[in-house]
């Protein structure tokens, strides 16, 4: 056999126990007459020791291995005089008595090693070695870990996992689709799902009440940190329910996941309008770690012929406590932030309000200190407090705010990525207007309920219903969303005509979910968590690339298999497809 033992597995219980171990050779050290090898695999690193006084033939074929070669020895384990405490297996180590070489290696391109010498784009092209790297495989463990607990609190709460084709017929609305020619009917095309919805809500119609899969997802949209062009959701339908049913269920997924994955006991989640959490946070997905909410003041700074706050819409701003003693240098920072393209605000007013009580502000020639003080009062200000302000449009505004108060959160220290704060964000708008289409957009999927109270709004006044949709929020990160679904065909027929559907083009794209309707569909709603995302709030990661075994680059490409890449032109000619050529 090619090991009795892994390399992580070793203890002082085992002294004087004869072994084999197999892995890679990560790092050897010569001192004098001695050499020292840790081997490594999946499971850990072991120690070797090769004596040249005892066997020097045996220490010379060590002293020949390179990193990364693969190989396999026989020793005797003892306990070593030199601990390492970094180590789960630093109190022994294996006295080699016998060394295969498996397999020699090459000079990997980059240091297998925890911080590596290897930028991103080397390393996702030697993805393999990458995998090798302790800290990228223990957030792939992570993710095991953390699918596996899902199936079984999936399971225990009687829910079934079924999976649902990848090659599906294109929809409109959402992202833009990954499109798949068919060779036997060429001219038509497949897509790849952007999410099982239309067949889980089939499923609900066939009756199977409970459904979810770890899945597979695609959608063809600009990248992100957050973002790959495939990724992976833990999605889940239920039949007979109302929105607490699933907020619940899916909180208690969440608590589950905490306390199995990290022993940590999370409290009940808060819920917050989407309409506070705009007013108070300038996002749909608040991060709560910290308060510093917006505080409106357009009622307080009128009527002193400072025309950027007389012709803003909306004056509002946060206050970062004990930031009094800002140097000019840190304000301007501040100011250069808001005014990046990025976020694009024209400027920021800053009110110091001083630990001796005096007031220092950038608008001191257009505002007393009666003015500014009662500034202060809106605020709940303390001496020593920075008072930061932005003026403009509304939404445009509080976005801007939103970015600038993130931003303080992290000057601050005050967005320790393990301290982990969830809430569900409830009661999103039904739809958004276009205004140049003219036309509304579903903001969620044409399949979402509007509040049963609102639905008279879809004849009268649109943009004001509000959905039966709910966005779970970790961090200020949005890892699920899903809402109660339409199951009267005569409300989904409403809510095509409202997102301007004829009737013709609603049969064609969605003539079967609307025809399954009519042959008794239950009452039923479910919800998506980005697999992905949670992972990578566990593991603390600022990208989800690393909590994916192979993952695509910032531009969708995949650098190790160098894909998406051209086909030859027998293959376009079975699916009967042209290529034209750029210009």
């Amino acid at each position: 056999m090619y090991r009795t033992k892994t390399c992580g597995e070793l203890r002082l219980a085992d002294v004087n126990c004869e072994v084999i171990l197999a892995g890679w050779v990560h790092k050897i050290r010569k001192m004098g007459g001695m050499t020292f090898i840790d081997l490594r695999d999946r499971y850990g690193i072991t120690q070797l020791s090769f004596n040249q006084e005892v066997d020097a033939n045996l220490c010379e074929q060590a002293n020949k291995l390179g990193r990364e070669w693969v190989v396999q020895v026989t020793g005797t384990v003892k306990e070593r005089s030199n601990k390492n405490p970094n180590l789960a297996t630093g109190d022994i180590e294996l006295i080699v008595s016998k060394l295969i070489v498996l397999n020699p290696s090459k000079t990997p391109p980059f240091t297998i090693e925890t911080d590596t010498d290897g930028g991103d784009d080397l390393r996702m092209k030697y993805r393999y070695l990458d995998l090798r790297r302790t800290v990228v495989r223990q957030n792939l463990e992570l993710r095991h870990r953390m699918a596996f607990e899902t199936r079984r609190y999936m399971d225990e709460h009687g829910f079934l996992e079924v999976e649902t084709p990848v090659l599906v017929a294109s929809t409109p609305e959402g992202a833009r689709d990954f499109i798949v020619p068919s060779r036997m009917n060429q001219g038509e095309f497949y897509a790849l799902p952007q999410s099982p919805q239309l067949l889980k809500q089939l499923l609900m119609v066939a009756g199977f009440d409970r459904y979810f899969q770890i899945v597979k997802c695609f959608r063809d949209e600009d990248l992100r940190a957050d973002r790959q062009p495939e990724f992976t959701q833990i999605d889940c339908e239920m039949s007979f329910v109302q929105q607490e049913d699933i907020l619940n269920i899916f909180e208690g997924l969440t608590k589950h996941l905490f306390k199995t994955i990290k022993n940590i006991d999370l409290p009940e989640f808060p819920r917050m309008s989407y309409a506070d959490a705009m007013k108070y946070y300038g996002s749909d997905k608040p991060d709560i770690r910290f308060d510093m909410k917006f505080v409106e003041l357009k009622d307080l700074t009128e009527g002193h012929n400072f025309s950027v706050f007389d012709s803003a819409e909306y004056v509002g701003g946060i206050c970062a406590n004990g930031c009094a003693n800002y140097t000019r240098k840190q304000l301007d920072e501040l100011t250069d932030f808001v005014k990046r393209p990025q976020i694009g605000a024209k400027g920021l007013i800053y009110v110091r309000y001083n630990e001796d009580g005096s007031i220092k502000s950038s608008v001191d020639k257009f505002y007393g200190e009666s003015d500014l003080r009662a500034w202060i009062d809106r605020f709940n200000a303390n001496p020593g407090d920075l008072l930061l302000i932005l003026a403009g449009e509304t939404e445009k505004t509080q976005k801007q705010l939103s970015e600038l108060r993130l931003e303080m959160g992290t000057r601050l220290g005050l967005r320790d990525k393990f301290n982990y704060k969830c809430l569900w964000v409830v009661d999103f708008p039904l739809l958004e207007k276009d205004e140049e289409l003219g036309r509304y957009f579903a903001k969620h999927h044409p399949f979402t309920s509007p509040k049963p109270e609102d639905i008279p709004l879809l004849d009268t006044d649109p943009g004001k219903v509000r959905a039966n949709a709910y966005d779970m929020v970790i961090n200020g990160v949005e890892v699920g969303g899903g809402s109660i679904r339409i199951h009267d065909s005569e409300l989904q027929k409403k809510m095509f005509a409202t997102l301007g559907f004829t009737e013709e083009r609603a049969q064609e794209q969605f003539g079967f979910l609307m025809n399954a309707f009519q042959y008794g569909a239950p009452p039923h709603g479910g919800i998506a968590f980005g697999l992905d995302r949670l992972v990578s709030i566990f593991a603390g990661l600022d990208s989800i690339r690393d909590c994916i075994a192979f993952p695509k680059n910032n531009s969708g490409r995949d650098m190790m298999l160098d894909a998406p890449s051209k086909v030859d032109q027998a293959q376009l000619d079975e699916l009967g497809i042209m290529i034209k050529e750029k210009k």
